[in-house]
């Protein structure tokens, strides 16, 4: 499978073909609730956010599989429920174009923060400590995932 490239150019025109009237093609999500989804994502790969994404909460000797899929060329799956994303959420921002702001300022803070601590790691719930490579990766699958559940890829 082929994934989307890292690029904030690339990311917006996505983006910005969403309406907050878009539907996904499935899950429970609006579109809104997604793009503040990504950028969570991003806070996470971070070190930024809430205490479940600083717990592993899969079993350590599962770690080699997982990672094994992170470098896969296979797609995430369809309804997966991560007990740090719940169905039941508030929204941060007022509407969605004020959500992709957040989401144009987080990504660019991800790049600064790698820029001036290349070698930081963080914590993933599911693939573990991750290097600027894996998280790369992780948002790869993960912004293609969403995007696709959208129709916006």
């Amino acid at each position: 499978m082929e994934f989307i490239q890292l690029d904030l150019e690339g990311f917006l025109t996505a983006l910005n073909k969403l309406e907050a009237t878009t539907s996904p093609k499935w899950g429970s999500m609006n579109a809104q609730r997604m793009v503040e989804h990504l950028t969570e994502g991003i806070n996470m790969s971070m070190g930024i956010g809430a205490e479940a994404y600083q717990t592993l909460l899969i079993p350590e000797e599962q770690l080699p599989k997982m990672q094994a899929f992170l470098d896969s060329e296979e797609p995430m799956p369809r309804n997966f429920k991560a007990p740090f994303a719940p169905a039941e959420y508030e929204l941060r921002n007022e509407e969605l174009e004020l959500a992709i702001d957040e989401f144009v300022e987080t990504w660019l803070d991800y790049e600064e923060h790698y820029e001036t601590n290349p070698t930081a790691t963080y914590l993933h719930p599911y693939y573990g400590v991750l290097d600027k490579k894996g998280w790369d990766r992780v948002h790869q699958k993960h912004f293609t995932h969403h995007f696709q559940q959208f129709g916006v890829e």
